[in-house]
């Protein structure tokens, strides 16, 4: 066979790049971030927020609202919003502090970090405080932030907060995690059983929680206290059960705003109350000091999988025990 009989390869299609940045909704910046083997994760860097996590199937793991106003100053609804210097109205502060809704920048030179995993799908965002902010929240900061996909399709947050200041500072803070779901009346989270919260819906009244694991029939506003390092949301149309990992972040928020406070957010559709819920690993009862050069980190880590059946019914303990 001459050479010109030969047959060339068929052209193959490099894999997409595991970090690319791109423009997103209205011309915000986004980074996206892509595993090997499918999941992918969008990053906005106008608030610093995740805003898509898919497995490698394709399917979207979080919520966000077919009404989110992708628009400064306006806070974008779904997603992981990040709430500091303050959760809600723990403070003098706009609700939820004011990170989620200023314009954030890719860390070039990041401080290091240990990589759990051996992907390179991950980023590293940056924000300090501008003049503006200064006058708002009066104390000088640094707020890195890693977002990282695993080779699993895990996704990893890890914010580390540094005191740049000459006096000491408090704040509080929560991933904001919105999940979806495919029918909130079917969802159950199990690993808060027994344990304290206070009731936002009560005038933050103290109270202890009954039952086996918490279902969901009514509006739900609640700080957990005292939580353990692992959280299962276990959705049993979807088969699929949630697994939340942290650390440095010792509450847990659960929320769904349900029918009324529904229709009366702009941002937020009548009826998508019904396939999102909010668990957020926080720190808000005993809120966080820092010395000035202190750091503080706080880690979270969420994996979905597929649930466990015993006697007809989802079992989370094999998902909480680690088994």
């Amino acid at each position: 066979m001459s050479a010109a009989d030969k047959v060339a390869p068929p052209p193959t299609s490099s894999p997409p790049p595991p970090v690319k940045v791109c423009t997103g909704v209205n011309g915000l910046p986004k980074v996206l971030l892509r595993e090997s083997r499918g999941s992918s994760a969008e990053v906005c860097l106008y608030g610093g927020q995740v805003t898509s996590w898919k497995n490698d199937h394709g399917e979207e793991l979080l919520f966000v609202s077919s009404k989110a106003i992708f628009k400064p100053p306006k806070a974008i609804r779904g997603g992981i919003p990040i709430c500091f210097p303050q959760f809600a109205n723990h403070g003098s502060l706009e609700q939820h502090g004011f990170v989620r809704n200023r314009l954030w920048i890719v860390d070039n030179d990041p401080a290091p970090l240990p990589i759990n995993s051996p992907s390179k799908a991950y980023v590293d965002l940056i924000f300090k405080p501008s003049d503006e902010d200064l006058k708002i929240w009066p104390h000088s900061f640094e707020f890195r932030l890693r977002v990282a996909l695993g080779s699993g399709g895990d996704l990893m947050l890890t914010s580390r907060i540094r005191n740049t200041d000459a006096k000491p500072f408090t704040f509080t803070f929560a991933y904001h995690t919105y999940f979806s779901v495919s029918d909130i009346s079917e969802v159950r989270v199990e690993g808060l059983e027994t344990l304290d919260y206070l009731d936002n819906l009560q005038n933050k009244e103290r109270f202890t929680e009954q039952g086996d694991a918490l279902t969901f029939e009514s509006e739900v506003d609640k700080v957990y206290l005292s939580t353990p390092t692992k959280i299962a949301i276990l959705d049993h149309e979807k088969k699929r059960t949630f697994v939340i990992r942290k650390d440095g972040l010792p509450d847990a928020v659960v929320w769904n705003p349900w029918d009324k406070k529904a229709k009366a957010m702009a941002d937020f559709g009548d009826d998508e109350y019904k396939h999102m819920l909010c668990v957020e690993p926080a720190s808000i009862e005993k809120p966080i000091t820092l010395k000035p050069g202190e750091e503080w980190r706080g880690r979270q880590e969420l994996s979905a999988v597929p649930s466990s059946y015993c006697s007809g019914q989802l079992d989370p303990r094999k998902v909480l025990l680690g088994c």
